[in-house]
């Protein structure tokens, strides 16, 4: 059976420091969602100049999470850009935070993540009623309380990464047979982590 795709595991702390800068990581998510786009693009949405993006978007690129877009491109002007790997990435603390260079680098990146998706349903939940009745009853936030060990909450997260594997490949298989109507990014924010009551 082949191996389950995994997302790009960064080992090395110069890569994880690619995203200490908010910025950064806001243009990978934006990026990540639309599949490509210019820098141009991306300005415009995150209210920064597209040089000061382009810059951005080159020390992504120089770090392997960004690549150039070949063949998006039609009068030469601008470069497209696309994230370098659709399994995204991910990073063990233990592996990077062994310094204090280490560890701040890892509590700024993780701060940041929670900072990014936070603000995204906080986003969403200003909008929600104009998303209609059909998406606010499919929309979720769940916490469940359980009594694990760590290898079983490794367990657990292994068996999340699957099934939203397999939901992003129906969608994307959907979308390329021209199944469009109705279907919209959904973002699918899940946390593990342990809690001494």
């Amino acid at each position: 059976m082949p191996e389950e795709p995994r997302p790009d595991r960064i080992t090395d702390l110069s890569r994880l420091k690619a995203f200490t800068n908010p910025l950064r990581m806001q243009l990978y998510r934006l990026l990540y969602a639309a599949g490509s786009a210019t820098a141009s693009q991306l300005a415009e949405q995150v209210g920064q100049a597209p040089s000061l993006v382009s810059y951005h978007l080159r020390k992504l690129a120089e770090q392997g999470f960004v690549t150039e877009a070949i063949g998006r491109g039609t009068d030469g002007r601008e470069r497209w850009w696309q994230v370098a790997s659709e399994e995204g990435w991910g990073f063990r603390e233990s592996e990077l935070a062994g310094t204090p260079e280490g560890a701040a680098a890892v509590n700024a990146v993780t701060k940041g993540l929670v900072d990014s998706r936070s603000a995204q349903y906080r986003a969403y939940l200003d909008q929600s009623a104009a998303w209609g009745r059909e998406w606010a009853d499919a929309a979720f936030s769940s916490e469940w309380m359980l009594d694990l060990t760590a290898p079983e909450l490794a367990e657990l997260n292994d068996e999340l990464q699957a099934l939203s594997r397999r939901w992003r490949e129906r969608g994307k298989a959907a979308r390329a047979a021209g199944d469009t109507v109705g279907r919209e990014h959904v973002s699918v924010h899940l946390y593990g982590f342990p809690f001494r009551p």
